[in-house]
């Protein structure tokens, strides 16, 4: 019990370290300092650093996969379903603030920390988008659109608006960012509504 405790506080502690230096700047040093461990019991849980960076992509990913594999599974039409599988993407950015300026960064850095496992993981978050709009092409009402662009224009909108938490909050009451802050329904209805617009099989 007290070692999953410490676990999850190396964890939570780790993706802190990482959202505000990257991989290359975090240091082990203040990641087991900020989970209030000694380094040997970090090290007990984590081969190294790269274990350790491993872990939380796996974990993000791992539950983003595991929710939208839930979609489909749950019925409904395609359009019903990609709602849904917007909302499920959503719910695991917003609920992990630390996992935007992690991907963010990777993405920069051309991904070269990603691990298999990882890779998997996104494979599996693919694989379901593209048998939701493959059953809305199949139906008639979506036209063909490449898997990988509708994830792209689903996930980024996302990761700037989680990631830019920070920049907003700064700008609040200058003009034009006057108006009531947005709220993460806000963005997913609006995602949802722009990928739909973007997915629909057009009239001729």
């Amino acid at each position: 019990m007290v070692s999953q405790d410490s676990r999850a506080r190396i964890l939570t502690a780790a993706a802190r370290e990482f959202a505000e230096r990257g991989f290359e700047g975090a240091k082990v040093d203040r990641i087991a300092a900020r989970a209030r461990v000694n380094k040997a019991m970090l090290y007990y849980h984590f081969a190294n650093k790269a274990g350790l960076y491993a872990e939380i992509l796996r974990d993000v990913f791992g539950a983003a996969a595991d929710a939208v594999e839930a979609v489909p599974a749950a019925g409904g039409d395609p359009e019903a379903q990609l709602r849904a599988f917007v909302v499920a993407i959503a719910t695991g950015a917003v609920a992990r603030p630390h996992f935007p300026p992690i991907w963010l960064r990777e993405i920069a850095e051309g991904g070269r920390h990603l691990d298999q496992a990882v890779i998997g993981q996104m494979h599996r978050v693919m694989r379901t988008l593209q048998g939701i709009l493959g059953s809305g092409q199949r139906l008639g009402v979506f036209r063909d659109v490449p898997a990988l662009v509708v994830q792209m224009a689903i996930a980024a909108p996302l990761l700037l608006f989680t990631a830019s938490a920070p920049v907003r909050a700064r700008l609040k009451g200058k003009s034009p960012f006057a108006k009531p802050d947005l709220t993460p329904s806000d963005v997913i209805a609006y995602i949802q509504d722009a990928t739909l617009a973007a997915v629909r099989r057009r009239l001729s």
